[in-house]
């Protein structure tokens, strides 16, 4: 028998460490589960052709999540539900957490998971009959993970670079990819003992005006990272970007990389993350958008889509209306639409140019002996980069922009290691884009980043035209 809380290859904060049950046990709860898990409604998803559907969702008190919980299954019946965890426990502030438990609950943006502790973890996923994910923004979530563990949860979402730059200010790359190294072999543990656990890194980032490639560049790299650790089940989830073709493309070729870049034994489900930018502020606006990034996450085939609710741009959303949300990316996935299409020669020309770019920034990476280090180099040095991070680890020299029609190309690819032949198109993309003489750098990027606020306007359509 293991000591009380210690799990192997993960080390633990010692107060969180010493409140867990063993690593016998939690193996064996785990093993006992009664309902499918998160990686078996994603393997149904993909057997039925339909994607699952996910809310987000996560307040501070223990049976307000509980309610919360229960109301969402009632109402909408989502395949997954989510366990959102709060800032002060992303950042590993538990005293903070359980101060503010104690005085205002209804303070907190989540739910605190490793202050309220593994019974109530447990209580939670006993009290719907869907599985449920964690879902937190942490650079180091090897306590939460632990505790969600223990709680019985199988899923965890996440990634050393995608949980680190874009929200924090000052942790270096190294701690966090170690970090999230050991979550990973935890995650290879269970899976030799039977018990998988689904990993879905974070392509979204800052989920500002993010490039295809360079969303993808980081989930490959930590989907590879991940897969050396033995992970089996990896969720590559990818941010709605505006532009139908584009995304699509971007969508489909998650199957087609992880052919190329992960071992054949991984089981790989493409996710949509929709719209996670400014959203339109009127019901009708937002709504629009909601049923458009449903038809995207369909048309690109998408295991699991992760929906919005109309009231995005208000705050946190009442579960009715992340009930409706769930209802009309629903909407969008029936066979009502099987008979919608898009253009697939464009399709196929921008899954050709993002495959070519993803290959560009990651493949110099992928052979070096020690994937880790050779990440935090190159972000050292900028041959890798993320638009408008948090983080002063990354040096933000990439500056995005709209073309015409809406897609994401680099105006400036700061020092990633593009090919002039990808930057030429890109450029060339960018040609039709439409740029006032008294346009400043500030006023372009704003406009971008805006793009769907004009949603909020009658007669405008989020393909780009008037009704």
């Amino acid at each position: 028998m293991s000591r009380k809380g210690d799990l192997p290859v993960i080390q633990l904060e010692p107060r969180v460490a010493a409140g867990l049950p063993s690593w016998d046990e939690i193996l064996d709860h785990l093993s006992r589960a009664d309902r499918p898990t998160v990686a078996d409604v994603l393997k149904e998803a993909d057997r039925r052709g339909r994607p699952a559907v996910q809310p987000r969702c996560g307040v501070g008190g223990h049976r307000e999540m509980v309610e919360l919980l229960r109301l969402l299954e009632a109402e909408a019946a989502p395949d997954i539900l989510s366990v959102t965890v709060d800032a002060h426990t992303r950042l590993r502030h538990y005293a903070t957490a359980a101060r503010t438990l104690r005085t205002n609950p209804g303070g907190l943006n989540g739910y605190p998971l490793v202050t309220h502790g593994w019974q109530h973890g447990r209580a939670l996923a006993a009290a719907v009959r869907v599985p449920l994910e964690v879902r937190h923004g942490s650079p180091d979530g090897r306590d939460l993970f632990a505790v969600s563990l223990a709680s019985g949860i199988l899923s965890f979402e996440g990634g050393g670079i995608s949980y680190n730059l874009p929200y924090s200010k000052n942790v270096p790359l190294a701690v966090s990819l170690q970090a999230w190294r050991e979550v990973d072999l935890v995650c290879g543990l269970l899976a030799e003992h039977g018990v998988v656990v689904d990993r879905e890194v974070f392509g979204t980032l800052t989920a500002v005006l993010v490039p295809p490639s360079i969303s993808l560049a980081v989930s490959f790299l930590e989907a590879r990272m991940a897969a050396d650790a033995g992970v089996v089940c990896l969720s590559i989830a990818y941010p709605q970007s505006g532009e139908i073709h584009q995304d699509v493309a971007a969508l489909r070729s998650i199957r087609a990389l992880a052919r190329r870049y992960l071992p054949a034994g991984v089981r790989v489900h493409p996710v949509l993350h929709q719209f996670m930018g400014v959203f339109p502020q009127t019901r009708a606006g937002a709504e629009q958008l909601i049923l458009f990034g449903g038809l995207v996450g369909r048309l690109g085939g998408a295991t699991k889509i992760v929906n919005k609710t109309s009231q995005e741009a208000l705050g946190i959303p009442v579960a009715s209306a992340n009930a409706a949300g769930i209802a009309l990316t629903r909407l969008a996935c029936t066979e009502l639409l099987d008979d919608l299409r898009l253009d697939e020669a464009r399709v196929a020309e921008e899954e050709y140019w993002v495959q070519r770019e993803v290959a560009e920034i990651i493949e110099p990476l992928l052979d070096e002996s020690d994937l880790l280090k050779a990440v935090d180099l190159a972000f050292q040095q900028g041959r890798l980069d993320i638009p408008f991070p948090a983080s002063t680890h990354a040096h933000a020299a990439i500056l995005p922009k709209r073309d015409a029609d809406g897609a994401i190309r680099y105006l400036d690819p700061g020092n990633l290691p593009l090919t002039d032949v990808t930057v030429r198109r890109s450029q060339q993309c960018l040609r039709r884009t439409v740029r006032t003489r008294n346009t400043g750098l500030v006023d372009m990027v704003t406009a971008d980043i805006n793009y769907f606020l004009r949603l909020d306007r009658p007669a405008v359509t989020p393909f780009g035209g008037s009704s």
